[in-house]
């Protein structure tokens, strides 16, 4: 089982669906030429660069392709050959790395919980 998205002409993920194995077919062009539209595999047990396998970093590491698991709303930078979440906030840099968002103040390591406050850019504590 794999996992292609779907783009626009921007290169905006429109959709993500489940689709064969590409091991031994080119399922991006067939999907792409199908629908119209260009088509990306994606893999679902990636993250910022590395491929888990219950929840820890797999052995093989080449199923790691495309820094992310697309979603509707990621861009493909075809540069990168990366899916990239949305930005979730104005402040927030792009590690070109991992192709995930960063804060410019590090996230508080005390057990605690936070929420970004962009305004005064920091972490504010969520009083629960």
């Amino acid at each position: 089982m794999a996992h292609y998205a779907f783009l626009d002409e921007h290169n905006i993920v429109t959709e993500v669906i489940v689709g064969k194995d590409e091991s031994n077919f080119d399922w991006e062009t067939k999907y792409g030429m199908f629908r119209g539209q260009a088509c990306k595999r994606t893999s679902y047990n990636t993250y910022g660069g590395v491929h888990y396998t219950d929840g820890q970093p797999s052995e093989d590491q080449s199923k790691a392709f495309r820094k992310n698991y697309a979603g509707i709303g990621y861009t493909y930078d075809p540069q990168q050959d990366a899916f990239i979440p949305p930005k979730p906030y104005n402040s927030w840099l792009l590690n070109e790395e991992t192709c995930l968002w960063e804060p410019p103040v590090p996230y508080p390591n005390d057990e605690q919980r936070y929420i970004w406050n962009e305004e005064a850019q920091s972490w504010d504590l969520i009083q629960e």
